[in-house]
């Protein structure tokens, strides 16, 4: 049974996390071309993109015509960048570095590597661990390996048909977090077994 956690996450549904692939892949799509790659209504690829908005993963623009005619409105995957942030993103990323410096000065033995991973790179790890946990999972970070253990996968048994998709979706999400808090550390791979329930993520330094 999925928990409450993964039962409301903006991600928890497989449609939503098709259309993401899709802005993920090419940005500035629009209603048609999503509903034409994916078979879904119209109205049901809003309602999905309307919580990718809300959970600042996806951001929405005009599109600038030169001919008559009603300008479409265009769907991005919010990657983190100056020319794709979503203003939603940038708030959630700013909650979880103050959360995390008021949870290391009341439990100061948290915050033992901030001298070593520097405090963007630490701040970035309390945005990607808030994302995940919002996401459904039960994040464990090594610090010093700069891995994210996912395991088990609380996405595995309901979507395992879909790995491949749900891995690259899932990391471009943490990549966009990470890009939006900035620093030095981003999304390297998804490291994954035979095993559909083993997931570590391997964050690299620039």
């Amino acid at each position: 049974m999925a928990t409450p956690r993964t039962r409301y996450s903006a991600i928890s549904s497989y449609s939503r996390v098709e259309i993401l692939a899709l802005v993920q892949a090419r940005p500035d799509r629009p209603i048609a071309e999503l509903t034409e790659a994916t078979g879904l209504h119209p109205n049901t690829v809003r309602e999905h993109l309307h919580r990718l908005i809300e959970a600042g993963h996806v951001i929405q623009s005009i599109e600038h015509r030169t001919t008559r005619g009603r300008p479409r409105t265009l769907y991005s995957a919010a990657t983190g960048s100056r020319e794709a942030s979503s203003p939603i993103a940038r708030r959630k990323v700013r909650d979880a570095a103050v959360r995390g410096d008021v949870m290391r000065r009341v439990m100061p033995w948290t915050g033992s590597n901030v001298d070593s991973i520097g405090r963007p790179a630490t701040h970035q790890l309390d945005a990607i661990v808030e994302h995940l946990t919002d996401s459904g999972f039960d994040p464990v970070v090594d610090e010093r390996d700069l891995t994210i253990s996912l395991s088990p996968c609380p996405h595995a048994a309901s979507q395992a048909g879909h790995r491949q998709t749900l891995c690259a979706v899932h990391l471009g999400l943490m990549q966009a977090v990470l890009t939006e808090a900035g620093g030095p550390l981003s999304a390297a791979c998804i490291r994954t077994t035979d095993r559909a329930t083993d997931c570590v993520v391997e964050l690299a330094r620039a």
